[in-house]
């Protein structure tokens, strides 16, 4: 049962992985992220924010999103290469392990609140592995 542990983070790590690829792509490569409303979109490039006048909104919406899914793919990175190649780590500081659990939670707060189905499931279920893995693995 030892591997438990190291199947739960991969899959943890897996699933944010996923949607964080998911999201570069749909926000890049795609017009998911796009405004139902053209006016709203237009607005949107028109507009900067009080904060500076050096980009639209619309720019900031697009590296908002951008940004997002490196720091989902780059949570992903690191808990797979630890899972996979370095669990002996994990197993003597489980502290990194909590951390992970940390952050998905506040991912699933962000899910609750602000998201929709697909990302709140997938974070929920990535947020249950993280859990159950860091508390058969101790504090």
């Amino acid at each position: 049962m030892r591997m438990l542990e190291q199947i739960l983070l991969v899959t943890g790590a897996a699933i944010f992985g996923l949607l964080g690829t998911l999201h570069l792509l749909y926000t890049f490569f795609t017009n998911k992220f796009d405004t139902r409303n053209p006016a709203v979109g237009e607005a949107m490039r028109a507009t900067s924010p009080v904060l500076t006048g050096h980009t639209t909104v619309w720019k900031a919406w697009i590296g908002f999103n951008g940004s997002h899914s490196l720091g989902a793919m780059m949570f992903s990175a690191v808990y797979l290469l630890l899972a996979i190649g370095h669990m002996d780590w994990l197993r003597v500081a489980p502290v990194f392990v909590w951390l992970a659990v940390v952050n998905c939670l506040a991912y699933l707060v962000l899910a609750i609140k602000y998201w929709f189905r697909i990302p709140l499931t997938g974070i929920a279920i990535s947020t249950v592995c993280f859990l159950i893995a860091a508390l058969r693995l101790g504090v």
